[in-house]
């Protein structure tokens, strides 16, 4: 009889070490996320009473290392730019050769910052307007330190609003009766005027629409040959109720025009009167 042999597998145990400050915390688990949050738990279970360390103030040198390191990110264009505009500094590229056959060409740029120049070479114009930029760079940062100006807060007034409070009985004459009774309404801080529409009647021609409009408890009617006449209408029909005055007269129909025609005397033959 032959007998087998079993073998389980291990299971494996993770360990993270983390440090934090000069406290050294390790953490263990059956995979590696497990043990960076057992090792965290730890570190805050320590850590959660001490006080927070308050940050020294940077200097210069500490203020140009922390710039260096966020300006690796970006092109060297980008920082001239950026450089040139802290120190208002005018900023100009200029291609000054362009050489050689179609396949293999070669760009020749200078970039003038201020005082500075830099020339650059490559085989296209952004890469000879990179390198220029990237020789200007060099000089640039040899530049003292900006100190940091604090810019004062502004404080903005708030400007005052046009419509008038107390609106006597001539406001707005000569403005469009619907504006009028809408300012009037916000000057006295109440509802905006309901406008319905009543009815509709007459020919396709000759229609006429009957606006209502409400103001609180008041309510006035106008007529006319379209919606808008008739809003407007019953508008100023509103603003008399309240006690305004007109702000301009209804549209009315031009007078009918009374045509003259100009008699011509005629003179009739008839055959029994010639005379021959």
């Amino acid at each position: 009889m032959i007998l087998a042999r079993y073998h389980y597998p291990v299971p494996k145990i993770f360990y993270v070490q983390l440090m934090v400050g000069s406290n050294e915390f390790i953490g263990e688990g059956r995979t590696r996320q497990a043990a960076r949050h057992n090792a965290a738990m730890k570190a805050l279970q320590v850590l959660r009473n001490e006080p927070i360390p308050e940050k020294p103030p940077q200097g210069s040198e500490e203020k140009k290392e922390t710039e260096e390191n966020s300006d690796a990110s970006k092109s060297e264009i980008s920082l001239v730019y950026e450089i040139a505009l802290k120190r208002n500094m005018p900023v100009s590229f200029e291609v000054l050769k362009e050489s050689g056959p179609p396949h293999m060409k070669s760009f020749l740029t200078r970039v003038t910052v201020g005082e500075f120049t830099a020339e650059g070479e490559g085989n296209s114009k952004k890469l000879s307007k990179k390198r220029a930029a990237f020789s200007v760079l060099q000089e640039l940062k040899k530049l003292p330190f900006l100190p940091v100006v604090e810019k004062p807060k502004m404080h903005f007034k708030k400007r005052p609003k046009t419509i008038l409070k107390q609106a006597g009985p001539e406001y707005g004459q000569g403005m469009n009766p619907i504006s009028r009774l809408a300012q009037i309404q916000q000057a006295k801080k109440e509802k905006e005027p309901e406008y319905t529409l009543l009815s509709e009647r007459g020919m396709p021609r000759r229609r006429e629409f009957i606006m209502q409009v409400k103001v609180g408890s008041e309510v006035a009617t106008g007529t006319g040959p379209s919606k808008k006449v008739s809003k407007r209408n019953a508008a100023e029909a509103m603003l008399l109720q309240l006690g305004y005055r007109a702000s301009t007269p209804l549209q009315q129909n031009p007078p009918e025009q009374v045509s003259v025609t100009r008699h011509t005397p005629v003179h009739l033959h008839h055959r029994g009167d010639c005379r021959l």
